[in-house]
């Protein structure tokens, strides 16, 4: 078993829906780690910032229709919430599960 610390990344729910627009990923650093965040249909999701193709920055990329973060550089699809690439061209992508509660919003690294 493989114990994460949970990390709070914002104050509440209300907070972390005002600060991350919908389908509009965005680069979160915590303890070093790049991280892409995404809130899609309504749900907050959190995977590794670099594609696994070639390093592209996910954060500036874009989510599509079937709610996978498109990889700015070569256009390479990953899955928000399992990390696969859609094609399996590549490796998969980290996912950092996203915890919601009373008390805020938490990522578990």
């Amino acid at each position: 078993m493989i114990l994460r610390e949970a990390i709070k990344i914002f104050e509440s729910t209300a907070e972390a829906k005002a600060a991350l627009a919908e389908n509009a990923p965005r680069l979160l650093i915590v303890y070093g780690k790049r991280i892409c965040l995404v809130r899609h249909n309504e749900k907050i999701f959190a995977v590794q910032e670099a594609c696994t193709h070639s390093g592209g920055a996910l954060s500036q990329g874009k989510i599509n229709y079937m709610g996978e973060v498109v990889c700015p550089l070569h256009g390479y699809q990953f899955n928000l919430q399992t990390g696969r690439e859609s094609s399996e061209r590549s490796n998969d992508l980290v996912c950092y599960p996203i915890h919601e509660s009373e008390d805020g919003v938490f990522i578990s690294l």
